[in-house]
């Protein structure tokens, strides 16, 4: 099997390694580089994969996964760069970073995939999308494809499309956890006890995501299927009009799509 590092393994980076274990790699197959020792010791426990330098990492590995910190970028490619080996392909798992700056800062002709996952990774429920740098052959997004098949969905997007996915799919979870919290809020301001308004927020959302899934109706149908005339579902989607709930949605998400396309540019030369 292809060889796979994964430097900087976070939440997300140790979603994949679990993932790719779950999915039949072999220990033996994945290494992954980690700043601190503790947590070092804790994932080669967990999952028997072996913690590297990014030099070793560079040296042994045919595909290395970056899953640091956008912050945290440019000390990582000014060292991988005397380091690369010729043809190895770089996945990079950073928000708002185009693939023009991994192909600017490693050696020429380096193949780059630009992914933008999201944290339901961490329970195999990923929505991915990727896409291809100026070197990325159909072989190598196949390859990704594969990689982050082990994590839930998969979707390939033009690059273009990416500020706009980080915006929608790679923010999107904390949206729904954010509308979750304030109907559980609503829940205990009606009288309820939290963990019974818990409960029934998070199995109602659970069921919808299903039905949504699985029906492939349109959201405005299932939405009007609730909706009884004078009942008390249009009464509660009036207040959230007259409230400007879904204009709040839209800003919130272009203001996320600007600000990943900010930090793509704040590593433009």
């Amino acid at each position: 099997m292809t060889t796979i590092a994964v430097l900087g393994a976070g939440k997300i980076g140790e979603a994949l390694l679990s993932g790719l274990l779950d999915a039949g790699w072999g220990a033996g197959d994945l290494l992954f580089t980690e700043r601190y020792e503790q947590r070092c010791r804790e994932l080669t426990e967990r999952y028997g994969v072996r913690a590297v330098t990014v030099a070793e990492a560079a040296g042994e590995a045919e595909v290395l996964v970056v899953a640091v910190k956008p912050q945290d970028i440019d000390p990582l490619l000014t060292e991988l760069n005397p380091l690369l080996k010729p043809g190895t392909l770089v996945v990079s798992l950073c928000a708002g970073l185009p693939t023009a700056l991994y192909e600017r800062e490693l050696p020429e002709g380096t193949p780059v995939v630009r992914v933008m996952p999201n944290t339901p990774m961490l329970v195999g429920q990923a929505m991915s999308a990727i896409s291809a740098g100026a070197h990325a052959t159909q072989e190598h997004m196949d390859l990704v494809e594969k990689l982050l098949g082990s994590v839930g969905k998969v979707l390939r997007v033009p690059e273009a499309q990416q500020d706009a996915v980080t915006a929608l799919s790679g923010s999107g979870p904390a949206y729904f956890f954010f509308l979750v919290e304030a109907m559980i809020d609503a829940g205990i301001l009606l009288g309820l006890p939290r963990a019974t308004a818990a409960q029934l927020i998070i199995q109602s959302a659970v069921g919808a995501a299903t039905m949504l899934a699985d029906s492939g109706e349109h959201p405005v149908t299932l939405r009007e299927a609730v909706t009884s005339p004078a009942g008390t579902t249009i009464m509660a989607i009036r207040e959230l009009e007259k409230h400007g709930v879904r204009a709040a949605l839209l800003a919130a998400i272009e203001a996320a799509r600007d600000r990943s396309a900010e930090l793509g540019r704040a590593h433009d030369a």
